[in-house]
């Protein structure tokens, strides 16, 4: 009797994830406001999806908690295919570390892929007297603790890339924290603070405007949209590549074949020639990982930023 249990629990699961997504809806969870990069991922993968594996796919901005509050719904929802989560870095491996969190990051969720990444560059206003790395260099060797670093708040990533760089070079900062990215910009382009690792994005447009000056990226080599811009490797800052990035997981227990069904969509969507370049120009790179790759690279996410909040004594807001 307890085979044939087993045998037809398993078979439910394979019929469930061969039927999916039939005719309930899959939804998928955004924890952040509309009009975000993640959001715009989000909404960029919702109609290939639909397209691609039939069914009505919906999403659902449920901001909060920087974050938290959309993870933890995902978390307690079925695994059975009909609720995604499709976020930023920030709940799956900053968060965590900073804040009571109700889930267990590394466990309660089924990585399917990262979709995209972007790197975060260092600028200055275009009125500021740095005009290279080397200028920033040397007015932190020579004023150290001077120097105004605008983040979009505590924990976040150019929050965090500047905790990096200063301990990569044994340099010293005045770390700025704002509520949100707009209000950094806003004194950016007023000369009211120095500099920040703003994503590339964000920066683009006001860089392509001539009002911000862009010294550095985080990036693994230099980016296409400003390939006159070195990389902190390149100026023998190590171990200080950063990306943010949106990434796509559902709860724990997702039958493999719904996942491997996703993946596979999410792959050609990122990679059809109507998205992908538009993408591109935005300053994202396509990722579109494994299961097994995402698996792999949370876990060392995890604890690369782990390892950095506790040795940089980081709080949360």
């Amino acid at each position: 009797m307890k085979q044939l249990l087993c045998a037809l629990g398993a078979a439910m699961t394979l019929s469930t994830a061969m039927a999916w997504p039939d005719n309930k809806p899959v939804t998928i969870v955004v924890p952040f406001p509309p009009g975000g990069s993640t959001d715009l991922i989000a909404r960029t993968l919702q109609p290939k999806l639909q397209e691609k594996l039939g069914g009505n796919f919906v999403v659902d901005n449920k901001p909060g908690a920087t974050g938290t509050i959309g993870a933890t719904q995902v978390v307690r929802s079925a695994p059975d295919g009909h609720t995604l989560f499709v976020s930023s870095l920030g709940p799956f491996v900053i968060a965590p570390h900073l804040f009571k969190v109700t889930y267990d990051a590394p466990k309660d969720f089924d990585f399917i892929s990262v979709a995209v990444q972007a790197p975060n560059v260092l600028v200055v206003p275009a009125a500021s007297a740095h005009k290279s790395m080397a200028d920033v260099m040397a007015f932190q060797k020579a004023n150290p603790g001077k120097m105004t670093f605008a983040s979009s708040g505590n924990g976040s990533s150019d929050h965090l890339t500047a905790e990096l760089y200063w301990q990569q070079t044994g340099t010293t900062g005045v770390h700025v924290p704002y509520k949100g990215g707009g209000p950094v910009m806003t004194d950016l382009l007023g000369n009211q603070v120095d500099s920040s690792f703003m994503n590339i994005n964000t920066a683009m447009p006001q860089i392509v405007a001539g009002k911000l000056r862009a010294l550095s990226i985080t990036s693994a080599q230099r980016s296409p949209l400003l390939p006159n811009v070195p990389t902190l490797d390149e100026l023998g800052i190590k171990d200080a590549n950063v990306y943010s990035w949106q990434a796509v997981a559902g709860p724990k227990g997702m039958p493999a074949d719904i996942k491997t069904k996703l993946h596979a969509a999410i792959r050609d969507a990122l990679n059809d020639p109507a998205v992908k370049p538009k993408l591109l120009e935005l300053g994202f790179e396509v990722v579109a990982s494994t299961p097994e790759q995402f698996t792999a690279f949370q876990a060392a996410e995890f604890a690369r930023w782990q390892k950095l909040i506790q040795s940089r004594n980081i709080k949360a807001d």
